[in-house]
């Protein structure tokens, strides 16, 4: 299986050693999307603005890697404090709408400074 890897500006840039997208077997792994500017810059605020930052960057990735998250298949949404969960599912629709919707895991975890992390599996169209 060849692998192709995805890189753009548009979305922020990797906080470490992986890529921002790979695309393999007619899909598209796109690692996780923090809520940090194409600049590398921190967005501090609400949960809202966090959430939609980091939707943002998960959905420039998958333009660059030729598909949109309308293709997503499964999405992973990491959330540091589950109280967020129902404002999460407010923003959710806003970038996946309410029907043909992906798989998805919401899972707690200790994220140190922000409010969420994404990533997801696409199929390329």
């Amino acid at each position: 299986m060849t692998k192709h890897v995805v890189s753009t500006d548009l979305a922020a840039p990797p906080g470490g050693p992986y890529s921002q997208a790979v695309i393999a077997g007619g899909l598209v792994f796109l690692a996780g999307a923090c809520p940090v500017r194409p600049d590398g810059t921190w967005v501090r605020g609400s949960f809202a603005e966090q959430a939609r930052a980091a939707f943002t960057n998960l959905a420039r990735v998958a333009e660059a890697a030729g598909t949109d998250l309308t293709h997503a298949v499964r999405v992973g949404v990491y959330l540091r404090d589950m109280a967020d969960f129902p404002e999460l599912n407010e923003i959710y629709v806003e970038f996946f709408g309410t029907a043909n919707l992906p798989a998805r895991t919401t899972i707690p975890v200790a994220l140190d400074g922000f409010d969420i992390e994404v990533d997801a599996v696409l199929s390329r169209p």
